[in-house]
C-alpha cells in the first residue's frame, strides 16, 4: 500500500513537472519565434535539462562518475531556471488574459509584435540570471542568529548553556566537504558547550560523502558536552543505517528515540525521523514514551527533525525543541506552501511554557539557491533561573 501511494505520488510530480517544461518550451518558442535548426535546439535543450537531475541521481546510485555528477549539477541549476521562467511566463500570459477584459495595455504597445516579443524574452531571462545568482550566492554564507531564552528551571551544575544547533546541511554531491569545513568553522568559533543537528546531515546516497572524505570535517565539530543529532527523512531516503553508522563513527551522537541526561543538568531528547514508518517501517516511538524516564525538573531539549504536531512537545512537558525540514521554501514563493502546511515555516514560537526554533537549515536540497531567506547557524543561550522542585 505504501509503495502504491509512494508510486502514485512521483508520478504526479513528474507529470506536474513534464507539463511546467512543456509549457516552458511552447511559450518561449512563441516569444522568440525560433525556427528550423534552432527551434529544434531549444526543444531538445529543455528535454535535456529537464532530464539531468533525475538521470544523473539515477546513475549516482550506481556509480559515482563525473559525468554523474555533472548531470546533477546541471539539473539542480535547471530547477530553479525552470521556477522563475515559468513563473514570468505564466505572469506574462496573466497580464495579456487581463488586458482582453480591461484593455489597460497602451494602444501603443504593439504586443503581438515581434519587437515585443523579444522585448519580453529578454526581461525574462535577465531577470532569470540576476536571481539566480544571488540566490546562488547567498547559499554559501550562513549568517548567525542569536537567541536568548531564559527557563524557569535550575539547570543542576549549570547557571546557563550555550546550543549552537545547525540543520539541513544535505551533504551529498552538490553541499560538499568545502562548504562543510566553512560551517564548521563558523560553529567551533562560536565556543558552544553543545552542539545540536536536527536531521539531514546526509542528502541521499551516502557514497559522495564517503568519497569526499566529507567525516574528517564532521570530526572536527568540538564541544565541551559533545554533538547531537537526530535522524531527518533524507537520512531514511538514502538508506538510513548506512548514513547512522558512518555519521557515529565520525564523532556524531545520533540520538534514536531516546533520552540522555547531560552532566546532571539537562536533558537531550532525540526522536527518529517521522520517514521511519514511511519507509515500510516500524514507526517511531510516542514521545510521551520516551519521556518516561526524564525528570522533567530538569531542563529538556527535544530534537525533530519535522516540525509536526507541536502540541505533543508541550504536552510532554519539553523546554525547548529545535527543528528543520521546511528549508522556508527556499526559493520564492515555495514558503507560501510551508506557512500552509507547517505551524511554524521558519524561527521562534512559544506555545505553552514550551519553546520552539524550526531552522531553514544551513544547507539546501536539489539547486544550491536560496531566494527566499539565509541559510544559517543558531546560537542559542539559555539561562537557567527557577528552582526544581
Amino acid at each position: 500500500m505504501k509503495n502504491r501511494m509512494f508510486v502514485v505520488f512521483f508520478s504526479v510530480v513528474l507529470l506536474i513537472y513534464a507539463c511546467v517544461n512543456y509549457y516552458i518550451i511552447e511559450r518561449g518558442l512563441q516569444l522568440t519565434t525560433l525556427d528550423g535548426v534552432w527551434k529544434s535546439v531549444w526543444i531538445w535543450g529543455i528535454v535535456f535539462l529537464a532530464g539531468a537531475y533525475v538521470v544523473g541521481r539515477f546513475f549516482e546510485r550506481f556509480n559515482i562518475h563525473p559525468f554523474a555528477t555533472l548531470f546533477i549539477w546541471i539539473g539542480s541549476f535547471w530547477l530553479a531556471i525552470m521556477v522563475y521562467l515559468f513563473l514570468q511566463l505564466l505572469l506574462v500570459d496573466a497580464i495579456l488574459l487581463l488586458n482582453q477584459w480591461l484593455h489597460f495595455i497602451p494602444n501603443g504597445i504593439a504586443i503581438n509584435s515581434i519587437h515585443t516579443k523579444h522585448i519580453i524574452a529578454g526581461v525574462i531571462v535577465v531577470v532569470t540570471f540576476v536571481v539566480v545568482l544571488v540566490g546562488h550566492l547567498n547559499t554559501w554564507f550562513p549568517r548567525i542568529k542569536r537567541i536568548n531564552l531564559a527557563l524557569s528551571k535550575r539547570g543542576g551544575k549549570r547557571k546557563n548553556l550555550k546550543i549552537v544547533a545547525f540543520s539541513d546541511v544535505h551533504l551529498g554531491t552538490i553541499i560538499e566537504k568545502r562548504h562543510l569545513v566553512r560551517i564548521v568553522e563558523k560553529v567551533n568559533a562560536l565556543a558552544p558547550d553543545v552542539i545540536l543537528i536536527p536531521g539531514d546531515i546526509i542528502d541521499e546516497d551516502i557514497a559522495p560523502v564517503i568519497r569526499s572524505n566529507v567525516g574528517d570535517t564532521l570530526r572536527r565539530l568540538k564541544a565541551q558536552d559533545g554533538v547531537f543529532a537526530v535522524t531527518g527523512n533524507h537520512e531514511y531516503i538514502g538508506g538510513v543505517q548506512k548514513a547512522k553508522e558512518y555519521l557515529q563513527l565520525h564523532g556524531i551522537r545520533l540520538l534514536n528515540d531516546e533520552a540522555v541526561f547531560i552532566d546532571e543538568s539537562y536533558y537531550l531528547v532525540g526522536r527518529e525521523d517521522l520517514m521511519k514508518k514511511r519507509m515500510g517501517k516500524e514507526g517511531r516511538k510516542d514521545l510521551s514514551q520516551i519521556m518516561t524516564s526524564v525528570n522533567r525538573n530538569f531542563p529538556v531539549i527535544l530534537l525533530d527533525h519535522q516540525p509536526f504536531h507541536l502540541e505533543q512537545a508541550v504536552e510532554a512537558g519539553i523546554d525547548l525543541q529545535l527543528s528543520g525540514h521546511t528549508h522556508h521554501g527556499q526559493l520564492w514563493p515555495f514558503q507560501l506552501i510551508t506557512r500552509w502546511v507547517y505551524e511554524k515555516s521558519w524561527g521562534y514560537l512559544k506555545k505553552g511554557s514550551t519553546h520552539f526554533y524550526i531552522s531553514s537549515g544551513v544547507g539546501g536540497w536539489g539547486p544550491p539557491i536560496r531566494t527566499v531567506n539565509r541559510p544559517e547557524i543558531i546560537q542559542i543561550n539559555l539561562s537557567f533561573n527557577g528552582k526544581n522542585r
